[in-house]
């Protein structure tokens, strides 16, 4: 079992496959970026051997991110070695939608159990101006299909940007329950890459609940994968709304993750630059039980908590390459 300083159990792996997407959200990027050298990417067969050895720590939890992982080949192939993994009982998927729906039959064949589909707007010109492609309807077909597979609780990753898309708030919650799906809001977080990011943007979850209950009765709803969202039901529908306060609430003393980017670093925390290269290992000749031992001590290099001292500061990594 992989437990840190702070007696929390790390049993949540989730992997960046990739730093390629195929949309350009404007509040990710804003410029030209240089991707990651191919080489300097880890293989399948690294990322395999990794989950293997997390798995015998502990970890029970795998989560594909990227980039966009429906951008890299042969995903199936990775998942299905994943899911024969022992020890792994949850396989899920974070994707921008847009290949999802030809797509979804190879992933649940597979073993993929759940899917995370990013959307934050539901406005087709707008959607089409925030990430600079016309796919608004292939990310809608994304949905439905998801749905229809059987990937439920279908979430919805929806980042609320004040001045941006903040007037949709309740169009959301309206979509939750005309959809059957989770609507998870996000705090709006600081990474590099786009000049975008400034506090003044930030709209905190409680300000976004007070939003809602002005329109729904809401009630918690125990959150079945203890992930980080502060799930609610609404009265009255069968659509969920979650709300995740990474700016202005500590969520970290519940935190059991730990992310492995695309280039083979691990990190600890989300909000910190302090990242510890696992790929040398992997393509060194570093043993199982030798990985195995630099795993257990990142782990307890974990922070208590993020924003050590109460500083807010852009991470210098752009989520592209550290996985959402």
């Amino acid at each position: 079992m992989l437990r840190d300083r702070f007696d929390r159990i790390i049993n949540y792996l989730r992997i960046s496959i990739t730093d390629r997407c195929n949309l350009r959200c404007r509040y990710c990027i804003d410029k030209d970026f240089p991707f990651i050298p191919h080489d300097e990417i880890l293989t399948y067969e690294e990322i395999i051997r990794f989950v293997k050895i997390s798995a015998a720590l502990g970890v029970k939890k795998v989560r594909l991110t990227g980039g966009e992982p429906l951008s890299r080949r042969n995903l199936p192939h990775l998942i299905s070695q994943i899911r024969d993994t022992a020890g792994i009982e949850d396989i899920s998927l974070t994707t921008n939608g847009v290949f999802l729906p030809d797509r979804i039959d190879e992933l649940t064949e597979a073993g993929l159990t759940r899917v995370n589909i990013s959307l934050d707007t539901l406005k087709p010109d707008r959607f089409a101006y925030i990430t600079g492609f016309d796919v608004f309807d292939r990310v809608m077909d994304g949905i439905e299909k998801a749905k229809h597979a059987g990937l439920n609780p279908v979430k919805i990753n929806t980042v609320i940007i004040k001045g941006f898309n903040d007037d949709e708030v309740l169009d959301f919650a309206r979509f939750a329950n005309a959809w059957e799906v989770e609507v998870r809001f996000i705090e709006f977080m600081p990474f590099s890459q786009t000049s975008l990011w400034d506090a003044s943007k930030v709209i905190t979850s409680a300000a976004l609940m007070q939003i809602i209950r002005e329109v729904y009765e809401i009630a918690p709803y125990r959150n079945a994968h203890k992930g980080p969202a502060a799930v609610f039901t609404m009265k009255g529908g069968p659509g969920k709304i979650g709300f995740i306060s990474p700016m202005s609430s500590h969520i970290c003393k519940d935190c059991n993750r730990i992310r492995l980017t695309s280039d083979g670093k691990l990190k600890p925390c989300l909000f910190s630059d302090q990242e510890y290269d696992v790929k040398r290992l992997l393509r060194g000749e570093a043993s199982d039980d030798e990985i195995a031992h630099f795993v257990a001590e990142t782990v307890r290099a974990k922070p208590e908590r993020k924003f050590e001292g109460g500083m807010i500061k852009k991470c210098q990594r752009p989520m592209r390459n550290i996985g959402g």
